[in-house]
């Protein structure tokens, strides 16, 4: 249910079964090395934008001390050179194409430190029925530390992606039951740091909690195949901003903000 043969045909024929793939040793250990250090420097150098009123910042409870806890940067390219040559990887570009059987183009990218104790992800699909949302959507994750069951790492289940969506087709963000799927199949995504998973955007994943003592990074890119609209990000995060705002604004938070 995982590819580690980085054959094109055998991949892409792993993918369309699954819903995923997973590739190990796509990055090297220096480049991995040098994104490690990046987070940490964001987290420096940008101190200031780690506001619960930017819409770059997300924020996720503690499940031990219910403390709101700074968790992810989205977007996090245009803060970072090194993020951006990852998300921009000819080899990993290579890789989408041959899923895709033409070129990807980046969609929406993020740095999700996950530190510990803060909560995982419900079940849920990726693909959200906003107009035009490209049905092509994949999530390429790229660990910068190795993700394992401790610390959280992502959990999908094969073959479901087949149904479409599995949720009212509303525009809004449903989570799943627990009974849409069988737990008997889930698949932990368990990666070191070098190694990408890539899922398709109707592939149902979840996340537990961090419950180990150190963070869980990981890039977060999701792409589109390029007859699939093209380049979308700057369209997608004006989308996507307008659709935070309203609802932020849901919950009385009226003064929010991009930097």
């Amino acid at each position: 249910m995982s590819a580690t043969a980085t054959r094109p045909a055998a991949l892409r024929a792993d993918y369309a079964r699954d819903g995923f793939v997973v590739v190990r040793g796509l990055f090297e250990a220096h480049e991995m090395c040098a994104a490690r250090a990046e987070a940490d420097r964001l987290l420096v150098d940008f101190a200031r934008l780690k506001d619960t009123r930017n819409m770059r910042c997300r924020w996720q409870n503690n499940v031990f001390t219910g403390e709101c806890t700074f968790e992810t940067f989205d977007p996090v390219i245009d803060l970072s050179p090194v993020c951006e040559r990852l998300a921009r990887a000819p080899r990993l570009l290579e890789l989408l194409a041959g899923l895709y059987g033409e070129p990807a183009q980046l969609f929406k990218d993020k740095l999700i430190y996950k530190p510990p104790g803060v909560k995982g992800y419900g079940l849920h699909q990726d693909w959200i029925a906003w107009d035009g949302f490209p049905r092509s959507f994949l999530t390429v994750l790229i660990p910068f530390d190795a993700a394992d069951r401790d610390n959280g790492c992502t959990v999908v289940y094969p073959g479901y992606h087949h149904h479409g969506p599995l949720t009212p087709q509303d525009g809004k963000y449903h989570e799943l039951p627990a009974d849409t799927v069988d737990e008997a199949r889930a698949v932990y995504l368990c990666l070191e740091p070098g190694d990408v998973a890539v899922f398709g955007g109707f592939a149902p994943h979840r996340s537990d909690p961090n419950v180990s003592t150190g963070p869980r990074r990981q890039l977060y890119l999701s792409y589109n195949a390029d007859s699939d609209g093209g380049d979308r990000r700057a369209k997608h995060y004006r989308e996507f901003h307008d659709w935070l705002k309203v609802k932020y604004a849901e919950y009385g938070k009226t003064d929010t903000y991009f930097e």
